[in-house]
């Protein structure tokens, strides 16, 4: 990162592809990154402030990026295939990293952007991760998962969806809906699971979720303590899917208290 890319959009090559990613704060050289993994409709934009609100009250550098297809990134050619979130996990976010030249890091991952996460920390490309925080993140399919997806297929179809993620999006619009819902409404999708992979997180980890997700039942949430060695879990009251934007001041402090124990930490 340089000062003229401080809290700015900009892009990174990866081959012959760009994606978009936007940096927050001044790169620290004894603080790791923060990197934001948006869920299966967001990008850098849907965020808003939160990246940076965290950033500013840890001291990290924080990056975000919009996944291929999604935001202002090229797009990810359909159809998308059952491993989606692997391959996202296990190739373009080390390429990211290594591209963005960082050696310790911290994911924060929402919904998809959490699976992900969760499939990368287990994996051997983890290095130099040094903690991992999500949000109603997915470790398994569930049929309240499908149901809404379908609802979304049919709000985007015959309602308002279209135009809201449009603002967001634009014409990568089709592309990460369509990618996105396609795929979670696969018949074979609902064999998708990723639990052996938290047994495998040597790292602290900070599970978030809202007691009405609408996306997942509470089994999401037990499943990351129940196979995680190192997990601490927070249910958030009266929320649903977006604990950081329906409940951002309290996601704020609790985030900003895991980061700063695994920074403390790290000093000893």
């Amino acid at each position: 990162m340089t000062p003229s890319q401080k809290n700015r959009t900009t892009f990174l090559t990866l081959g012959s592809r760009k994606i978009e990613i936007q940096w927050h704060g001044t790169i620290e050289k004894n603080l790791p990154t923060l990197i934001f993994l948006h869920e299966g409709l967001g990008c850098i934009r849907m965020w808003k402030d939160f990246p940076a609100r965290v950033s500013q009250a840890t001291g990290c550098p924080a990056l975000v990026y919009s996944r291929f297809g999604y935001g202002n990134s090229d797009p990810s050619p359909l159809p998308w295939k059952i491993n989606f979130m692997h391959k996202q996990a296990r190739h373009i976010l080390p390429a990211i990293i290594n591209q963005a030249h960082i050696k310790d890091y911290i994911l924060i991952g929402h919904s998809d952007g959490g699976s992900i996460a969760i499939i990368f920390a287990g994996s051997p490309d983890a290095k130099g991760l040094k903690g991992l925080i999500t949000q109603s993140a997915h470790v398994f399919c569930e049929q309240i998962t499908v149901d809404c997806i379908l609802q979304a297929k049919i709000n985007y179809e015959q309602h308002q969806l279209r135009q809201g993620l449009e603002k967001y999006h634009g014409k990568n619009t089709e592309n990460a809906f369509r990618g996105w819902n396609d795929i979670w409404l696969h018949p074979n999708f609902i064999h998708w699971n990723i639990k052996k992979y938290l047994s495998r997180i040597h790292v602290p980890i900070l599970a978030i979720q809202g007691t009405d997700d609408q996306y997942g039942t509470i089994r999401q949430i037990q499943s990351i303590k129940d196979h995680a060695p190192f997990a601490e879990t927070r249910l958030i009251a009266n929320c649903r899917h977006s604990p950081h934007i329906e409940h951002p001041e309290h996601v704020l402090t609790i985030m900003t208290q895991f980061i700063q124990g695994i920074l403390t930490h790290k000093k000893l």
